[in-house]
């Protein structure tokens, strides 16, 4: 509901946006006034006072973030609504610490951004928290859906609260709950990360929350869990829906009571940590399906934040992929490699299943292959678009196993992916083998490589030996 009659001020070097915002919010019946400078602002707020704020955060003399800070010590309590071009992780931590209502990525649109004036209007007051923002790591995006998990790492930069971060394998989960640790008021205590799925179930118990010595065959030493190594720090769980229902109950109380024991101990142990969750899986349907538990679903689910997978965001695949292989050209004390035009516009159109993590490998392995400086489409795998032969001498097949392979790997599997694909492998070759060789099995070893009491024992284990059952020499 558009509010009119308040009165707005903008402050932005840029001359054209300034037309643009004054004149849509006129036409909403609001009152606004302009300024090129914060310091004309600050000469003016001397003699009256808006109702809402809106300003650039990069302009020249005094930026945007500058401007907060002075107005913080000065009129903490009027609504301000940050814009920038240059929207990243960095502006919008900055902008939410700096006691920002909201912010605002250019380009906007102009009936979202007069909603939001309306908005910050009738908001409570926004008090500035001071505090140094933290250099985040790197997470890059200008796509409309990573500037709202932008906006929720923002949001939450002031608290310590639980976090369900959600999304497909690859998509950078971890860096999120990393950039939420290091601009939380826990950032100088530990962030401890564990990839629940990646540890035995029988053993999962003993890393999260240790064990006294003797408590079980091996256990020779007394062992400090996860919780306890991340006390007054941040615990990052990922992949929380793998984890067995029994630890699920002992989590749970974790959460609740901010205690527990040792494995094979009586003490308890008391921690405050902040438990960031994350998964790939749809918790709600694990929950309606009985494998998880409903009342640790909602004590990890207290804010979400969704991770948009790499294909919801192909405009930032070309600034991506120039970035992890400036890292690649690093970690290897190699010359950056380019990007022709040509193989940018194949990365952008490919769906990359394994999202940035796959693009991430991706660019280790052409910062090795490519021959010259410079990335062409040739270099590219056939499987993202480059030619059939290109990037070490792959076939048409190939292609479509690595598709295979990058989908299973993107989703959820319980085999590893050589014992899933061998019985396929082998039953197309034995296959193909034996119609050529009419159904003689000597023969058909031969084509395969294999002699034939190899194929005789594959026939059996792969269910074949009906379907060729007499050998016709």
């Amino acid at each position: 509901m558009i509010t009119p009659g308040i009165s707005v001020w903008i402050v932005d070097d840029d001359e054209s946006v300034r037309w643009v915002l004054e004149q849509a919010l006129k036409q909403a019946q609001m009152i606004p006034r302009c300024f090129d400078s914060a310091e004309a602002f600050f000469d003016e707020l001397q003699r009256d006072r808006p109702d809402v704020l809106v300003t650039d955060i990069r302009m020249p003399q005094m930026s945007g973030l500058e401007l907060l800070e002075t107005l913080g010590a000065r009129d903490p309590d009027l609504p301000v609504i940050v814009m920038t071009a240059h929207s990243d992780l960095d502006s919008a931590v900055a902008a939410y610490k700096g006691g920002a209502f909201e912010y605002l990525p250019k380009p906007f649109d102009i009936d979202e951004a007069v909603e939001l004036v309306s908005r910050a209007a009738q908001a409570r007051p926004q008090v500035a928290t001071p505090g140094a923002v933290v250099e985040p790591r790197t997470i890059i995006g200008q796509a409309p859906a990573m500037q709202e998990v932008f906006r929720a790492i923002g949001r939450l930069s002031r608290t310590s609260m639980t976090v369900l971060i959600t999304g497909e394998s690859g998509t950078g989960k971890e860096l999120v709950a990393r950039a939420l640790h290091e601009n939380s008021p826990r950032a100088a205590k530990p962030f401890i990360a564990l990839n629940t799925s990646a540890i035995a179930a029988e053993l999962l118990e003993s890393e999260l929350f240790g064990h006294e010595k003797g408590a079980f065959t091996g256990a020779d030493q007394r062992r400090i869990g996860r919780f306890e190594q991340a006390d007054g720090g941040t615990l990052f769980l990922d992949e929380i829906g793998d984890m067995s229902a029994a630890l699920q109950t002992r989590l749970l109380r974790v959460l609740a009571e901010n205690e527990f024991f040792r494995v094979g101990g009586q003490k308890t142990i008391s921690v405050d940590v902040r438990v960031i969750a994350a998964t790939h899986q749809d918790l709600s349907r694990a929950v309606e399906a009985g494998e998880f538990r409903e009342d640790l679903y909602h004590r990890l689910n207290v804010m979400r934040i969704e991770v948009p997978p790499l294909r919801a965001r192909r405009e930032d695949i070309a600034e991506l992929a120039r970035f992890y292989l400036g890292k690649a050209a690093e970690e290897l004390s190699l010359v950056p490699k380019t990007l022709s035009s040509e193989a940018t516009q194949l990365l952008v159109n490919y769906d990359w299943p394994g999202n940035v993590r796959e693009l991430v490998n991706l660019c280790r392995r052409l910062t090795v292959t490519a021959a010259g400086r410079e990335i062409t489409a040739y270099d590219l795998p056939a499987g993202i678009g480059g030619p059939v032969g290109a990037a070490s001498g792959g076939t048409e097949w190939t292609s479509g196993l690595a598709r295979w392979a990058a989908g299973r790997l993107a989703g959820e599997h319980k085999r590893t992916l050589l014992d899933e694909a061998r019985p396929e492998f082998e039953r197309t070759l034995i296959e193909a083998a034996m119609r050529r060789s009419h159904g003689k099995r000597l023969q058909a070893a031969k084509l395969i490589g294999w002699g034939r009491n190899t194929l005789t024992r594959k026939l059996k284990e792969l269910g074949l030996d009906d379907v060729y059952e007499s050998d016709v020499q």
